[in-house]
């Protein structure tokens, strides 16, 4: 297969054909969204030339209590992902995938793995709404709300834009979002790989001991 350079604008392609499947609508901003290079194949994780730095970030876990994203992770082999609950399409398939495929684990691995949810629409995705909606997926996936700025400049520092959700004239509310999946390494703590819309079960499944163990797929 034929090895690719992988830039942000090629990224943003694939964010517009991921909002055009959930809503119809256009994409969001990428204004102030960090640079990504990296080395691809088709169908396969992007390895990132330069691996992202865990943020900062602080939100509102579905217990109603503060989660700390660089502790609670720290060590573990993570998997990052910012969605919405009222996604028709893509956030759920992509939940769904990454079940599918950590249940296909060994027991201790699928402990110790971390796959963390981060809602893009947090005027609707209580602690509440979030956990029913995730504990449907998979009861071990962690969901995150809170404030939406604090949201939104996490996932710029990670490549990904989303913008603030918002009414259309049928009455709908739809959130914008970019749809990657970033993995982090346990040994570095950094994320050093992304996943796109398209990722199926089996390229999760393959991918996720490799994951584990902080080794590239």
């Amino acid at each position: 297969m034929r090895t690719t350079r992988v830039t942000v604008a090629a990224l943003v392609a694939a964010t517009a054909l991921t909002l055009t499947a959930c809503d119809g609508g256009t994409p969001a901003k990428t204004d102030g969204v960090t640079q990504i290079t990296g080395q691809s194949k088709a169908g396969t994780a992007t390895v990132l030339d330069r691996p992202f730095d865990k943020p900062e970030l602080v939100l509102t876990d579905t217990a109603g209590k503060p989660w700390n994203l660089r502790e609670q992770t720290q060590g573990k082999p993570t998997l990052i992902y910012f969605g919405y609950t009222n996604c028709p399409d893509v956030c759920p398939l992509t939940m769904s995938n990454i079940a599918v495929a950590r249940k296909a684990l060994p027991k201790a691995d699928q402990e110790n793995l971390r796959v963390v949810f981060v809602t893009t629409d947090p005027e609707r995705d209580t602690p509440e709404s979030l956990g029913a909606w995730l504990k449907a997926q998979d009861p071990s996936f962690i969901g995150l709300t809170g404030d939406f700025a604090t949201i939104q400049a996490a996932a710029r520092r990670l490549g990904i834009g989303i913008d603030p959700a918002k009414k259309e004239t049928d009455g709908s509310v739809v959130s914008m979002h970019g749809a990657q999946v970033i993995a982090f390494s346990p040994k570095s703590n950094e994320g050093y790989l992304l996943y796109g819309e398209n990722t199926t079960v089996d390229t999760y499944t393959k991918d996720l001991p490799k994951i584990i163990k902080g080794e590239n797929p």
